[in-house]
């Protein structure tokens, strides 16, 4: 059912960028623009995973160099039935995580050191398990190609001023068109990618509840999560805006509301969810929310995060440090 919601979601993108084609170039654009997206979908297919990890600077790390991290990754994909995914870090001190991938076996998950330094063992298993959610349940493939090609069509929008409404187009809606693929589109555009993110950010939630195996762990991190992106300023994520959705937590400043125009729904609303998944299973009656007079560290919490490098190299932070404690019921 998944991959044939997946299959007519990226259909309608694709019919949406050929009828902006349509709009700027008549005919002919209609047909430019679905050979450019069927280029693009092809190419995202491909390529998508790489493209979002470079945009972010994350850099694999394994059991060598970071053997807390990569078995957390390790027993929960194996509790949840995956392949082991990739496993990557990004440098950026706002706590945030996000999966890529165009299928199971060939996904990768990242975690910024952040999240490590300021979340606990639970917790960081928990947003893991998200993550490994998102992938179980196909969403990373739909979301990348989603963004690729609601970015293409806001693009086609700027340049149908320019291009579009003349008499050698073939376009009859003239000036009309033009301006229904300069606003229109690319508003329905972002609508639909965000529309996408918002319905399955729960879905994921309640999946990576399942696969961690304790809601208020997940709910604990994502309060904590929230708190922090507010505060803390996440350079790469602005450059990029169009890999926001793929975040457990908008990593952009300036979101909070639970509209139609936000990429992730409100967090309080998935807290609230969790912890009713955590009353039905017998876990009580809430989230024992540490509040700021308690640290927001983790067993890997350090002094400070590694310094950017021109080349990124395998960070050689504490969360690389070997387990001493217990790693959670999953094990």
């Amino acid at each position: 059912m998944n991959t044939i919601r997946t299959a007519m979601l990226l259909a309608f993108m694709t019919a949406l960028f050929m009828g902006v084609g349509y709009l700027i170039g008549g005919s002919g654009g209609m047909t430019i623009a679905f050979l450019i997206a069927a280029g693009m979908n092809l190419f995202s297919y491909w390529n998508a995973d790489k493209m979002v990890l470079r945009m972010h600077h994350a850099v694999e790390v394994d059991e060598r160099n970071a053997p807390e991290y990569f078995s957390i990754v390790r027993d929960l994909a194996q509790r949840a039935g995956l392949p082991m995914p990739k496993v990557y870090l990004i440098d950026n001190p706002q706590p945030n995580a996000f999966a890529t991938g165009r299928n199971p076996q060939n996904a990768a998950v990242a975690a910024t050191t952040g999240l490590l330094e300021r979340l606990s063992y639970e917790e960081v298993a928990a947003v893991m398990a998200h993550e490994l959610a998102h992938v179980q349940n196909r969403d990373t493939l739909t979301m990348t190609i989603t963004a690729t090609l609601a970015g293409a069509i806001s693009m086609l929008g700027n340049f149908a001023f320019f291009f579009g409404g003349n008499r050698d187009n073939n376009n009859s809606l003239g000036i009309v068109g033009v301006l229904v693929a300069m606003i229109v589109a690319p508003f329905a555009a972002m609508l639909v990618q965000m529309a996408i993110s918002r319905t399955r950010e729960y879905s994921a939630d309640r999946r990576g509840a399942e696969i961690c195996g304790n809601p208020l762990w997940l709910a604990s991190a994502l309060d904590k999560i929230a708190r922090s992106a507010q505060r803390i300023h996440n350079p790469d994520a602005e450059r990029n805006p169009a890999t926001a959705h793929l975040f457990i937590i908008n990593p952009l400043s300036g979101e909070r509301m639970d509209n139609l125009f936000s990429t992730h729904p409100n967090t309080e609303n998935r807290i609230a969810a969790l912890e009713q998944m955590a009353r039905e299973d017998g876990m009580g009656g809430g989230m024992r929310r540490e509040q700021e007079a308690r640290p927001e560290t983790g067993p890997w919490n350090a002094p400070s995060a590694p310094a950017r490098q021109s080349k990124p190299a395998a960070p050689s932070g504490p969360w690389g440090r070997n387990p001493t404690g217990p790693k959670g019921p999953w094990s």
